[in-house]
């Protein structure tokens, strides 16, 4: 459905230990693999692509549960769509296509896999581009009332299961065009692509992708909540340089400003914010673009 928006990139489905990964993949130079959130796929990434394609190899997948790619089962722990599970199939690509070291960047829960990627295997990270989020352990440690009110779904879709599945499947289009509309400066739908947004849509109707997503969240509130909390305790930070993005009316923005935030948890920390809600790369795309550029470019 998104193929005409990605232009000269090829297709590939990449099997890892759990899950078919399904990637996109244009250019050549040093690599750059950028992760999408919820409630998107990789098609979020639709109007910087082509600039980034010109510098390097880049690599767009769906996180598993996500978009093209499968959805495992779930598992006790939730470790099966954990942060680190998913990482570990960011490595499995990168292993495919032969990549040793690479830029990684991430937005939303995407962003979430790539700082947890950093944390578990620094040596294959050269730069980490993070939009819009503060880490899993600052959200958790932090919460208070303004913060529940906006990040609700953080508590809606770790709920038990069948519960947030059944509403999220009984709304049609109502809970992700809310969820999508309600995250941007506009508070419409403004700055989707139609076939971008058709296929949210499309990958957020299905039982399984409803289920792979509540997965993501109820991981969130266990399995990576207690990964973040070891690397706190320990003093662990992350060893490459880190760009923080954020927009001024997005989810970041709440509590501390993440570019501070993030220099507890990075030992190189350096970032900025565009006037837009939490979806830059579809609100900002020329900014987003550039800082994205203007980070991993030069080190190319």
């Amino acid at each position: 459905m998104t193929t005409s928006l990605f232009p000269g990139f090829e297709e590939h489905r990449v099997q890892t230990q759990g899950a078919e990964i399904f990637v996109r993949k244009r250019g050549s130079g040093p690599a750059l693999i950028l992760l999408h959130g919820f409630p998107q796929t990789h098609a979020c990434w639709h109007k910087i692509a082509p600039a980034l394609a010109q510098h390097f190899t880049l690599i767009l997948p769906d996180l598993r549960g996500y978009g093209r790619s499968s959805c495992p089962p779930t598992d006790d722990d939730h470790f099966s769509y954990s942060k680190r599970a998913m990482a570990q199939d960011i490595i499995a690509v990168a292993d495919h296509f032969g990549i040793g070291e690479f830029h990684l960047g991430g937005h939303d829960r995407g962003a979430r896999v790539a700082y947890r990627l950093a944390f578990d295997y620094p040596a294959r990270v050269s730069h980490l581009a993070i939009l819009d989020i503060v880490p899993t352990h600052t959200v958790w440690h932090d919460f208070n009332v303004e913060l529940a009110m906006s990040t609700y779904h953080w508590l809606f879709l770790a709920q038990p299961a069948p519960f947030p599945e059944t509403l999220i499947h009984g709304s049609g289009n109502g809970f992700i065009d809310h969820t999508l509309a309600s995250w941007t400066m506009a508070k419409d739908l403004s700055a989707f692509n139609e076939q971008a947004l058709a296929d949210y849509r499309l990958y957020l109707a299905g039982p399984d992708c409803i289920r792979a997503n509540c997965e993501d969240y109820r991981a969130g509130q266990t399995y990576d909540l207690i990964a973040d909390e070891e690397d706190f305790d320990a003093g662990n930070k992350i060893t490459c340089p880190v760009l923080a993005l954020s927009g001024t009316s997005g989810i970041a923005a709440i509590g501390a400003t993440p570019v501070d935030v993030w220099k507890t948890w990075a030992e190189d920390v350096r970032g900025q914010s565009f006037e837009c809600g939490h979806f830059l790369p579809e609100e900002k795309p020329d900014e987003t673009a550039v800082a994205l550029l203007e980070f991993f470019k030069p080190h190319g």
